[in-house]
Order: C-alpha cells, then structure tokens, then sequence
C-alpha cells in the first residue's frame, strides 16, 4: 500500500512539475530578467510567508511536516569549511540541477548576514529540459558557525534547513543539516526522498571539492 502511494506521489508531483515547467520558459535558463525574478522572489515571500518555520501544517490545511538530519565529516579546519560551504555560489556545479543563482539582496543585522536569492534549476524531463526555480532567503551566523535557508518552489514545496558546523579537532569539520519539508499531503514522501538525496549529493560534491583545495 505504501508502495502503491509512494507511485501515485509521483505522478502527482510529475503532472505539477510538467505544469509548472511548461507554463513558464521551458528553454535552457528562464527568460525573466533578475529584476521580473526579485518581483516574484518578493510575491512569493509575501503569499506564502515560506520564512515562518515555527507552527507546523495545520489541521485540514492538506499540508504535511516532515524532517530529516544528513551529517559529513570534512577533512578541513572549520575556517575554511565555513565560508567555502556557506558560499551558495559554491553549490553551482555541485548538484547537478542547479545552474545559477540570482541575488535580489546582500546585507547585514545584528550579526547576521542575510541574502534573498532565486537558484535557476534545469532538468531533464523526457528528452527536453525544463527549468525550475526555487525562491530562497538564507540567514548566516557568522559567530555562531551555522546559517539558515528557506526556500520555496512549485508545486508548493516550502524546506527550512538549519546548517550546523562544528571543529572536530585536528583540521576535520562535521557539517549536519538539520531538514523540514512541508509540502500537499500527497506529495511530502516525494519531496523528502527526493530533497534529501540531493542535499546529500551537494554535501558530498562540497566535501570532495574542499578537501581537494578546489574551495
């Protein structure tokens, strides 16, 4: 029965993303401008508020809460982790999907720096590619050695991720990442497995490119 449910997530979330995707540009990159790509990062915010991780779903909403925790060790000092893995510039290349990153907004408060950004995916999807994106806002405690992203994108998929990094002593780094996936009822097993398997293909890329003195 799982299983069964498991498949229908998947077409489900498979028919979305073909209406997402085709309903916009379904060419190479998207064919908005950054600032047409800030009015909807800044409508997106506005409506789905993706920013407040702290009630869960509510009853009847047709939404579930779901979390998941991935840790890697680096074999590099934690001052050299930080800022390499922190960087969502680095991350370009490194999932295979992502292949750009448009930044509305760089500042700084109270010891925070915050950046609101939209990350231009594109994915194959039977013999053509379609782009997706994904509109975000990451906090990082530079004191703290940890930063903070919550993303939003079609169809309706909302991830808080709370990225931990701590000195293991003798140049090694753990990175954890602490996930929360709210997503339609139907969809939340899709998003979660498939949200998971690619942060831990990211961590992985980050790992090897770090400890290889590419970061």
């Amino acid at each position: 029965m799982k299983k069964l449910f498991r498949l229908l997530s998947a077409q489900l979330f498979a028919a979305a993303f073909l209406l997402t995707a085709f309903s916009g540009a379904a060419r190479a990159d998207t064919s908005q401008s950054d600032v047409e790509l800030a009015a909807e990062w800044q409508a997106t915010w506005d409506t789905y508020k993706f920013y407040d991780s702290a009630p869960p779903p509510l009853p009847g909403s047709g939404l579930s809460r779901e979390k998941a925790e991935i840790s890697i060790e680096i074999d590099a000092p934690v001052g050299r982790v930080f800022p390499a893995y922190s960087n969502i510039n680095n991350h370009i290349g490194m999932h295979s999907f992502l292949k750009r990153v448009v930044t509305h907004k760089d500042w700084s408060q109270d010891g925070k720096r915050y950046i609101n950004f939209t990350a231009i995916e594109e994915i194959p999807y039977q013999g053509t590619i379609v782009t997706l994106k994904t509109h975000a806002q990451q906090r990082i405690d530079l004191a703290g050695l940890k930063y903070e992203t919550d993303t939003w994108s079609m169809p309706g998929v909302v991830t808080h991720q709370k990225i931990v990094f701590a000195d293991l002593g003798g140049g090694k780094t753990e990175v954890t990442e602490h996930l929360t996936f709210d997503a339609d009822n139907s969809l939340i097993d899709f998003a979660v497995a498939n949200g998971v398997a690619s942060h831990e293909a990211t961590q992985a890329a980050l790992k090897q490119a770090i400890e290889s003195g590419q970061l």
